[in-house]
């Protein structure tokens, strides 16, 4: 026994005093990284490389390694290892090409991390030269899009469009990535579309193809003319423009089922159990805590898609085929969901079960019923500044919809009706409601509802002023098509209407708050101008629109309950505007905007009065008022105001650029993240090629 443990030990010791072995690779790698043409010693050096299965790890260590000088000295085989990647792809022995691709991922990010303060010229130089770049880009690009468009394994595409997401975000500001000027001259937009059409390979792919046409949109969008914009402003193709609906739908659903997961999961904890016997006071704390991450690069190509290009309009109340069916995949894909923003797409196209509708013979689901659960979801909670972005770009890309005339002809379509079972923030002073409860009703009520949530339950010290801004516009823009096109909605409006006027009252039992923050006060005031602009296209064109005459004897009753808000509003205004300063304008403004209301106010106060003093009533009942309101409205003398029905139009160049700036640099910085080695592994391309000899 002590003999074997003596060899042992021998062993350990000699085996300790040599050196690890390296593998051949690597060896092969550092031959690279010396001044001297690895080729001078073996003719074959380049055709073994491929053969070797990459290790990027070290690849790109030994890139970020090396100091700038001696990168430069080894310039010119850094430019033989990017061309003859870029030759390796187009050979038939497909383990060359995968390994090609994925030497080329670790090639620009490492050079790229060595080289973050230097320009992007010189990042061109140091990978393929000057003289070069231009033919070895055009070859690049045409090998991806061959392998894209061709009958290459799922795996090969995967790894091109890893590639391609590697190229664009390896900076934090893509529009400062010189080396996409190349894949604007050398479009693999039709390869995008490609995959997009065709639905085994949109299931693979889809996700990856639709992150990166929305990054490869917002390239330099302001400055030049981009191909991208254009192409996709145009497609009109209705198999293309349904799959991207279909991989857009898939990823927001995803989200919203991860959501209700945790929401079960919350509710049916022990917790749960203990606030159902000490009441509810605890509710929304344990709820504020379900969190997952946002995706804003999927909706940023869905805000892409609606922005650009009218027919995808069409795409948001179309139910796909696929999404239809109650199958599920026999061997589902494994995915990461919770992954922030990143490149791992959801398992299919096919729904799950859950995402019936309550009565499958009455509705199915469609996107805008997806998008305005999640835009429910986000919405809740704008403290964290993913959900904030989240939020607003949601809003963003409901303005765009309450713009659009098709749009608006389908949001309102009384044949087209709906449950959306919108998420609602927990409070204290309301019971959750029954989703076996929801009505069906056109989708712009659910649009409304969105809003009319957002309205009440953000009424907060940090008041998110610009969601609630885009809020009453999309209102307002809504209302514009219902009067022109004289369509006469069914819905709850005394909701928003009672929303609005507690607005209101928040907006001036504040107004201490926002004096103190001189800008913000300024864009106070022209809100609460939007909001009393919102009461008056009720009271001038209500008859218009409104579903029924006691909806506008409704109208009149909210207005005249709650007059002492109006009142309140007009003394602070009245003062404000007096008072030579720089709210003077737009006080005046509001003063101005709130006449019809306190004509309604100043004639029927008294006459429900007198009826009251008349028939010795303390308190008049709703029913009561509203009979004085039928019987007076002959009397009752309204100004006619200009412009009500009058908006401007989004536009995101003058008004949103810095925010999508910021939004884009977030999404790539993430993308690039999630672009791990592991996704780049060789395990599943060993099986799937073991057949090749």
């Amino acid at each position: 026994m002590a003999q074997v443990e003596k060899k042992a030990g021998l062993l350990r010791k000699s085996s300790a005093s040599k050196k690890p072995l390296k593998e051949k690779v690597v060896l092969m790698y550092d031959e690279i990284f010396t001044r001297e043409d690895p080729t001078k010693t073996n003719p074959r050096f380049w055709e073994e490389l491929f053969l070797m299965k990459v290790n990027l790890e070290y690849l790109e260590a030994k890139l970020e390694s090396l100091d700038g000088e001696e990168l430069v000295k080894i310039k010119e085989n850094i430019n033989s290892l990017f061309q003859h990647c870029i030759q390796a792809l187009g050979e038939e022995h497909q383990i060359k090409v995968v390994n090609a691709l994925q030497t080329l991922c670790a090639l620009i990010r490492g050079v790229h991390q060595k080289n973050k303060s230097t320009s992007g010229f010189d990042i061109i130089n140091m990978l393929m030269g000057f003289d070069k770049a231009e033919l070895r880009m055009k070859n690049l690009m045409e090998s991806l899009d061959s392998l894209l468009c061709g009958e290459s394994s799922e795996f090969l595409k995967s790894l091109c469009l890893k590639l391609l997401l590697c190229l664009v975000t390896v900076t934090d500001n893509i529009s400062q990535n010189t080396i996409l000027e190349y894949v604007m001259i050398n479009s693999i937009f039709e390869a995008i579309l490609q995959i997009l059409s065709n639905p085994p390979s949109r299931r693979e792919h889809g996700y990856d193809a639709v992150v990166l046409l929305a990054l490869l949109v917002n390239y330099r969008k302001y400055e030049s003319v981009n191909p991208y914009i254009v192409k996709l402003s145009i497609v009109d193709d209705e198999t293309t423009l349904n799959g991207m609906g279909v991989v857009i739908t898939r990823a927001l659903f995803e989200y919203n089922r991860l959501y209700r997961d945790k929401e079960e999961e919350n509710q049916s904890g022990f917790f749960s159990a203990l606030t159902s016997m000490v009441g509810s006071m605890f509710i929304a704390d344990a709820d504020e805590k379900i969190s997952i991450q946002t995706n804003e690069a999927i909706l940023l190509a869905l805000y892409e898609a609606v922005h650009l290009n009218r027919n995808f309009i069409t795409v948001l109340a179309q139910s796909h085929p696929e999404m239809g069916l109650v199958t599920v995949p026999v061997s589902p894909v494994p995915t990461t969901p919770t992954t922030p923003l990143g490149t791992t797409p959801p398992s299919s196209d096919v729904m799950s079960p859950a995402e019936l509708p309550l009565d499958a013979d009455v509705q199915s689901s469609n996107l805008l019923i997806t998008f305005l659960k999640y835009s429910s979801i986000v919405m809740q909670d704008t403290k964290d500044e993913h959900r904030l972005n989240s939020g607003k770009l949601c809003l963003i890309i409901l303005t765009c919809i309450a713009e659009d005339q098709y749009a608006n002809a389908f949001l309102h379509d009384d044949n087209m009706n709906f449950r959306v079972n919108l998420h609602r923030m927990p409070m204290r002073h309301r019971k959750k409601a029954a989703d076996k409860n929801l009505p069906c009703r056109p989708l712009v009520c659910a649009v409304l509802d969105l809003v009319v949530e957002f309205i009440v339950t953000h009424m907060m010290k940090e008041f998110p002023m610009d969601l609630y801004v885009r809020c009453i516009q999309i209102v307002h823009k809504l209302l514009c098509y219902q009067k022109k096109c004289r369509v006469r909605l069914h819905y709850t409006w005394r909701e928003l209407w009672s929303a609005l006027i507690n607005l209101l009252k928040f907006l001036m039992s504040n107004e201490t708050v926002l004096l103190a923050k001189h800008n913000i006060f300024t864009l106070a005031l022209m809100f609460i101008l939007q909001i009393v602009n919102l009461f008056n296209m009720f009271i001038t064109y209500g008859d218009t629109f409104l579903p029924t005459p006691s909806s506008y004897d409704e109208l009149y009753y909210e207005i005249i309950r709650m007059h002492q808000i109006f009142d309140n509003l007009y003394s602070m205004v009245l003062r404000l505007s007096t008072n030579a300063g720089q709210w003077k304008e737009p006080a005046s403004k509001v003063t101005h905007a709130l006449v019809n209301i306190r004509a309604i106010i100043n004639h029927f106060n008294p006459k429900i009065e007198s009826y009251a003093a008349v028939n010795h009533i303390s308190q008049l009942s709703e029913e009561q008022v509203l009979e004085v309101v039928r019987s007076n409205y002959d009397t009752l003398t309204l100004k006619l105001q200009d412009g009500l029905d009058q908006y401007e139009r989004y536009s995101e160049q003058h008004k949103e650029a810095a925010f999508f700036k910021d939004l884009v640099r977030s999404i790539s910085i993430n993308v690039r993240k999630n672009l791990a080695f592991n996704t780049l592994s060789q395990e599943v391309l060993l099986k799937e090629f073991s057949t090749i000899s």
